[in-house]
């Protein structure tokens, strides 16, 4: 792909909007935005907060540890720490510099005002609505559609800002419906690295640090650990482990930023840390190593376009298959391989629900990756699977299509029955 080519600046565009830095899970923390930047156009500590919340929302905040809370979890705890101690400026990395002296303030915050918590009505996936009272003033701001897309902000029912309701490709974001697999293969062939360097290290930097963490601590269900005591140290387990890991530390809290992709930090590990021990075990070296990143990322945000930021549809599954894309074209191959790794991987895991972010996310991710590696090896070994057989269609942007379409309208009642679900289950102390 020429740099002259319009796609060669959109395919960089996306790069850099996407892998952006966050600390803990992005749901809780763009609750959490939402109310440090909702207190800060208040101007004054509130005295009652309302906040509203899509299904989605409701599901990827119930379980998981809200960083640099001293483990609180759920949805008041991460609009209290926004509130007390959050950084708006910092964005998704709102509490990422809160000292063990001001976390005391947001269990204190919540034992002295009220906070109502409602479900957001109408179909919209990613809703969250955050009203802060302080006598007869009030703010109030939403973000919709993804994490930082803020399209509301009032105070004292004059608006400051409202944005228009368009369509996320509009959004002040970068054309997705640009990427095909064959022009990501062309791009990573192609690219100057110079343009990608700086996000991919960040990448590379970010998400290895996590992941050992995860290795060395006893996060969440250990699931990292657990691959490597049982199966060894092979290269294909320690690129399940790796990714498994730095998703154990991040749902139980840890206190260390990842590289997010399609919004998600788990996804973001999922789609880089198998390839980057590939690399190490393969000695590539950096350049190969940031090419194949390329890959992976891109065909990660390639898929999750067509079925959007949330769904019932498990994101790890777009990352560990697009992990193994950046694996094939890593260890040599081109488009074809790349292709048919792919299809052959979605065919394998595309049926793993998202059930909300939780230690258990881990071991997804572990099955996502073995999926994509499995489906390098079949094809360099001369099998796939075929169009016609269930959801996979003959082209590799067919199948993509058929994915997105099953994750986004067809499971749409699934993720309704799993809120419902994951409702009843309120007793923290259930192990199943």
């Amino acid at each position: 792909m020429l740099s002259s080519d319009p796609r060669y600046r959109a395919y960089i565009d996306i790069l850099k909007e996407e892998l952006v830095p966050a600390m803990g899970c992005t749901e809780p923390i763009a609750i959490a935005f939402a109310a440090a930047k909702a207190r800060s156009v208040l101007g004054a500590m509130p005295d009652r907060v309302e906040i509203t919340v899509s299904g989605n929302i409701i599901k990827n905040v119930k379980s998981v540890i809200v960083p640099n809370t001293g483990g609180l979890k759920g949805i008041e705890s991460a609009a209290a720490a926004g509130i007390t101690v959050g950084e708006a400026d910092r964005v998704l990395e709102v509490l990422a510099s809160v000292s063990e002296e001001d976390k005391p303030k947001i269990k204190e915050f919540m034992a002295s005002v009220p906070m109502i918590v409602r479900p957001s009505r109408g179909d919209v996936i990613f809703d969250i609505d955050v009203t802060l009272h302080n006598g007869t003033e009030y703010s109030r701001l939403r973000i919709k559609d993804y994490h930082t897309n803020v399209v509301l902000i009032e105070k004292n029912g004059e608006t400051l800002f409202s944005a228009p309701e368009i369509e996320l490709s509009s959004q002040g974001l970068t054309d997705r419906g640009l990427l095909t697999i064959k022009d990501i293969v062309d791009f990573a062939d192609t690219v100057e690295l110079d343009d990608v360097r700086e996000v991919l290290t960040r990448q590379i930097e970010y998400n290895t640090a996590i992941a050992n963490e995860g290795i060395r601590g006893r996060w969440g269900a250990s699931v990292g650990r657990v691959l490597l005591d049982v199966y060894g140290y092979d290269v294909k387990i320690r690129a399940k482990a790796m990714a498994a890991a730095g998703s154990d530390a991040r749902m139980s809290g840890c206190e260390m930023p990842v590289i997010i992709v399609s919004g998600s930090g788990n996804q973001g590990m999922a789609a880089s840390l198998p390839v980057i021990v590939y690399a190490r075990e393969y000695d590539v070296g950096e350049d190969k190593l940031l090419r194949s990143l390329c890959v992976s990322n891109l065909v990660t945000i390639h898929q999750k376009t067509w079925i959007g930021r949330l769904s019932a549809f498990c994101g790890a599954v777009n990352a560990g298959c697009g992990a193994g894309a950046g694996i094939a074209y890593l260890l040599g191959g081109g488009y074809d391989v790349v292709a048919h790794t792919l299809v052959n991987a979605l065919a394998i895991v595309s049926g793993i629900v998202c059930d909300g972010a939780k230690p258990s996310c881990a071991a997804k991710i572990a099955s996502a990756v073995d999926a994509g590696i499995l489906g390098y090896q079949m094809y360099v070994r001369g099998m796939e699977f075929q169009g016609g057989d269930g959801i996979i269609s003959k082209g590799v942007e067919n199948t993509i299509a058929n994915i997105g379409r099953l994750g986004k309208d067809g499971m749409r009642e699934t993720d309704r029955e799993i809120l419902r679900i994951m409702l009843q289950n309120t007793n923290p102390e259930d192990k199943g």
